[in-house]
């Protein structure tokens, strides 16, 4: 057969910023590449950078991380099924140093069954350093089905990605055990700043939070997600990064919070499942490389941090879009007159 050429597909982008970033993770002000053919994004997501700079920086912080893939196994019924779970709970050490032998970065976490008739599925979670971790923990949960399956012979093999991981899919699941870097970032706006640059109130952007994020998300079906548009930011980061772009679908579950204090506006964003990494695949492009030294995630740091950077920049990104958008939709006629004027 013959090779195929790789050819790559141009996307444009720019740099916005500088975004001030505070909190146990960094403290630093970084100009941010955006990769998009949305071009009014690139000017939104600057005016909150600026916002970020004069309000004395999005403080983001990194509730929990850890990375999941789910193995499903067979058994004859139900009863063995259960019998199979009660005893691997007992097991857990042994599962550990399974999982632990795959990679020296893999570090095991916990493990969450769910059966279905007499069909077992094994969510593994472990961490995984600077990388994002696709790969590393689907090598790991290989490792722990053939054991699984070594071990308790009454048990067939199945597949060793059972969708209870839950990978690129919508899902509540990864909001509530965890996959990826879950993220808050959060900022005190001066009443004097929102009104003069963001052109609106504070309660303004109160209210629509409500109005539009949660009562809209909600007549609408949305699974565990409040927001306006966290996934432009993010697939134009991921891209701009060298990540894998899928996983905006479930990076972009994520919720906004806004409140009115005194004459400011407090205003987060929560982002669960930013799943990013440092290292790995995508990362060796000339242009990615350049990104992530601009970032500042390539230096000598203890395993983990790089990526940890990288999931707070990208949290305090989202944040300047969602921003500039919601106190946008404030205003009549703000958003329209945005588009007609950068695209057209």
């Amino acid at each position: 057969m013959k090779q195929k050429t790789t050819t790559y597909a141009p996307v444009p982008m720019q740099t916005v910023g500088p975004v001030k970033i505070v909190g146990p993770v960094m403290q630093d002000e970084v100009m941010v590449p955006l990769a998009t053919f949305e071009s009014p994004l690139w000017p939104s997501t600057n005016r909150g950078a600026r916002v970020s700079v004069l309000s004395g920086g999005v403080r983001a912080v990194i509730v929990d991380e850890r990375m999941s893939r789910s193995v499903l196994a067979q058994a004859p019924d139900a009863e063995t099924a259960v019998r199979v779970k009660n005893n691997l709970l007992t097991r857990l050490p042994d599962v550990k140093r399974v999982v632990e032998q795959t990679s020296r970065f893999a570090q095991f976490l916990d493990v969450h069954f769910q059966i279905v008739a007499n069909l077992l599925y094994v969510r593994l979670e472990i961490s995984t350093g600077d990388a994002s971790g696709h790969n590393m923990v689907t090598k790991a949960a290989d490792a722990m089905l053939r054991w699984i399956l070594a071990e308790y012979q009454e048990l067939t093999y199945s597949s060793v990605s059972g969708n209870f991981c839950t990978d690129k899919k919508v899902s509540a699941v990864n909001g509530i055990l965890g996959r990826g870097k879950n993220v808050v970032a959060d900022i005190v706006i001066p009443g004097k700043i929102c009104r003069r640059y963001l052109k609106t109130r504070p309660q303004q952007v109160v209210d629509l939070n409500i109005q539009k994020n949660l009562y809209g998300s909600i007549i609408a079906g949305g699974v565990r997600t409040a927001n306006a548009h966290f996934a432009n930011m993010l697939l134009a980061f991921y891209l701009a990064a060298g990540q894998d772009a899928a996983n905006i679908v479930e990076g972009s579950q994520g919720f906004v919070n806004a409140e009115v204090r005194g004459e400011d506006l407090y205003f987060a964003v929560t982002l669960p499942n930013v799943i990013v990494g440092a290292v790995g695949a995508g990362k060796g492009l000339d242009f990615v490389q350049q990104n992530l030294d601009m970032l500042g995630c390539t230096a000598e740091r203890e395993p983990g941090d790089n990526a940890r950077r990288l999931a707070v920049i990208a949290a305090a990104t989202v944040l300047c879009g969602e921003l500039s958008l919601l106190a946008a939709l404030t205003n009549p006629g703000e958003l329209m007159s945005a588009h007609e004027n950068l695209e057209r």
